[in-house]
């Protein structure tokens, strides 16, 4: 499957803001924003002014790289998103916040998105106790997202819970540290997504 194998912080100095895609590295001053704001490349401290297909390209491109979505599967998302009752941008969000390595990240059982996507791939946990490897898998109310037995004692999750020990878990969601269990209540509302993304540029975009 196709993925982005180049540098990670290039993507946040491209955004112009912190994706939050390195973890506890983000939090530190080693973040590459905030130790270089600009753009990468030769001439990313000369950005000129965005036309407004710009600004909705980019807001797009910014929503897609929070989440580790390839183009052609965001298009998708977002043909489903068109297709439900409500409003499409809020509905966009709220697939892109279902998918297991997303949940896996707000429970709180990995320390970045990108993290949470390695994570699942390998194995290390169950939905409905049926093991999952898929990242994009939607999740829906009522589905239960348990580490795996075996991986509970790993080394790596015990880092891990040292690390987002103290984050709060959003309240669609419901977890069990002593278990490692975390359940899905409902499907977050606009209100629960606390990410930076005005969707209705990305409505405009894919509408031209």
């Amino acid at each position: 499957m196709a993925r982005y194998t180049e540098a990670t912080c290039r993507l946040c100095r491209r955004e112009g803001q912190k994706l939050f895609l390195k973890g506890e590295r983000c939090y530190t001053n080693k973040c590459a924003v905030a130790r270089r704001s600009y753009a990468p490349g030769q001439h990313g401290q000369n950005r000129k002014k965005l036309s407004e297909y710009g600004i909705q390209l980019r807001e797009k491109q910014k929503a897609r790289r929070f989440y580790g979505v390839l183009e052609s599967q965001f298009r998708k998302y977002f043909e489903m998103a068109s297709k439900r009752k409500g409003i499409t941008g809020e509905n966009l969000l709220q697939i892109l916040e279902s998918r297991l390595d997303n949940v896996v990240y707000r429970l709180g059982l990995a320390t970045s998105r990108p993290e949470a996507r390695q994570l699942v791939r390998h194995g290390h946990f169950t939905v409905n106790g049926k093991k999952v490897n898929i990242p994009s898998y939607l999740v829906k109310p009522g589905d239960v997202i348990s580490l795996r037995e075996k991986s509970r004692t790993s080394p790596k999750f015990k880092a891990i819970s040292e690390i987002t020990g103290g984050k709060l878990v959003p309240k669609w969601l419901e977890y069990d540290p002593e278990n490692f269990t975390g359940k899905v209540l409902t499907l977050p509302a606009r209100e629960d997504i606390d990410l930076p993304i005005s969707e209705h540029l990305i409505v405009e975009l894919y509408s031209k």
